[in-house]
């Protein structure tokens, strides 16, 4: 078996790491500054220290589930992953604001899934995963008010 503080340092690595990866991957900036934006918009400098917060939480949960062998909340780890990567290619990297608000809705399915899921078998990691649905939610809501105003 593999030393815990070992995958936990990998499940982190993973999701800050990837997150990163992809936030460089994307021009977030000519399209984006184009479109018309909600007043409740926030500033530019918040998006990379809240994903960078949320990332690290993500990270500590996965490796939560993964410590109690929940195979269906792991499941629901992973499947938050990809839709929460597949979002900022959809949406800054391809431009398709209704597809990625699609993906964004999926997004939130999958976190509160896991967060029932998680409730009653690993509190604290549904406790971490709060943050991450809260903010979810406003970014569909974001994404949202962006398709309707553009």
């Amino acid at each position: 078996m593999r030393h815990p503080l070992l995958v936990l340092a990998l499940f982190i690595a993973l999701t800050v790491g990837g997150g990163g990866l992809i936030g460089l991957a994307v021009e977030t900036g000519g399209w984006y500054a184009g479109l018309v934006k909600p007043s409740f918009n926030p500033p530019p400098w918040v998006f990379g220290p809240v994903w960078g917060i949320l990332y690290l939480l993500i990270g500590i949960a996965g490796w939560r589930v993964w410590r109690h062998r929940d195979g269906a909340a792991l499941r629901l780890w992973w499947l938050q992953l990809g839709l929460n990567f597949a979002w900022p290619l959809l949406f800054f990297g391809a431009q398709l604001i209704v597809p990625a608000l699609v993906v964004l809705l999926a997004l939130l399915g999958a976190i509160l899934w896991f967060l029932r899921r998680t409730w009653t078998t690993d509190r604290p990691a549904a406790l971490l995963f709060l943050p991450y649905a809260a903010w979810t939610a406003y970014a569909a809501l974001l994404n949202g008010a962006i398709w309707w105003l553009n």
